[in-house]
């Protein structure tokens, strides 16, 4: 008898993992490496709601941040790659092996790609109301009197390199201060710990509207819908500066069954057919995407070399 429950449970369980289907019952945990209230934390909360419909269990985020995200992401690493730890990141992650000597893992080994669910088309660029600048001539203006700081997720962070890129382009002087996430990092500029920072439109929005915060310029090539009137940096003062805020992705431990990473990236591609969702991240800055996963493997492992070369220009020294 006992001999044919464990051979019906081991049946059950190959089952389940040859099918990709979730046990029932049981929440999916989503690492998101950040703290909450960040970009990465927004976008993968509105996608988590409408994914646990078609799947029929709960998505829970586990916000875990620190260290440009790599606290979370070693977790990931570490995890059982059974479907039931995926990993929420941007495209920080795939910084970070530029930025630090040392990981505690290997971002090429240790993870499974499995699909860039959003692709950013920019950040809003936005100041505090103590900063006397309305557009980004004034900024400038102002930058070339004192140096104006500047609040990030984390050093190399997307935000991060779009404050280089704008005081290179400038020629002005930004002073950069690493939080451990979007959240600290917008906190900053809300209580004018910084000047400036350069969060998602979907974060940034209600505080423009609440007059909390000031928008100077959109760092993408194109202006967005949800912010018709904020100009983007290059029409409005600097020509040739263009920062997009590049992909959200998902992914799993080493060695995770291809059936299960297949699930995941149907699911997200499925979330997207609904109209509300879509235009969520449209609005704000974001083209939903669902690559299949040896696509975004193939971007993963090119923009590892991207962004070494960039890191290389920029004479930004790993930690």
């Amino acid at each position: 008898m006992l001999k044919t429950t464990v051979a019906l449970l081991a049946g059950c369980l190959s089952a389940c993992v040859a099918s990709a289907q979730p046990f029932p019952n049981r929440p999916i945990r989503v690492v998101v490496p950040f703290p909450a209230g960040g970009n990465v934390d927004t976008y993968i909360r509105q996608l988590a709601l409408q994914m646990e419909i078609s799947m029929g269990q709960p998505l829970v985020i586990d916000n875990r941040g620190g260290a440009n995200g790599i606290l979370g992401c070693d977790i990931v690493a570490k995890s059982a790659p059974d479907g039931y730890t995926v990993l929420a990141t941007s495209v920080a992650f795939a910084v970070n092996p530029s930025m630090y000597k040392r990981l505690p893992y290997d971002s090429e080994k240790h993870f499974t790609p499995i699909t860039n669910y959003a692709n950013g088309l920019g950040y809003v660029l936005v100041a505090h109301p103590s900063v006397p600048a309305n557009n980004i001539r004034e900024l400038i203006e102002i930058g070339k009197k004192q140096i104006l700081r500047y609040s990030s997720a984390g050093i190399g962070n997307g935000q991060h390199l779009a404050g280089e890129l704008l005081a290179q382009k400038a020629g002005i002087t930004l002073q950069h201060i690493p939080y451990k996430g979007g959240g600290p990092a917008l906190t900053a500029v809300l209580s004018s710990e910084v000047h400036l920072h350069f969060p998602g439109a979907s974060v940034a929005v209600p505080h423009l509207k609440a007059g909390r915060l000031r928008g100077i310029g959109f760092t993408g090539d194109k202006r967005i819908s949800s912010l018709p009137d904020l100009p983007t940096i290059a029409e409005s003062g600097l020509p040739g500066y263009s920062f997009d805020t590049g992909w959200h992705a998902m992914f799993a431990p080493p060695k995770t069954p291809a059936a299960i990473v297949n699930r995941f990236q149907i699911e997200v591609k499925k979330a997207f057919e609904n109209a509300a969702l879509r235009e969520a991240f449209s609005s704000t800055g974001y083209e939903p995407a669902a690559a299949p996963p040896a696509e975004f493997a193939k971007l993963f492992k090119a923009d590892l070399t991207r962004f070494a070369e960039i890191m290389k220009a920029a004479k930004i020294e790993p930690q």
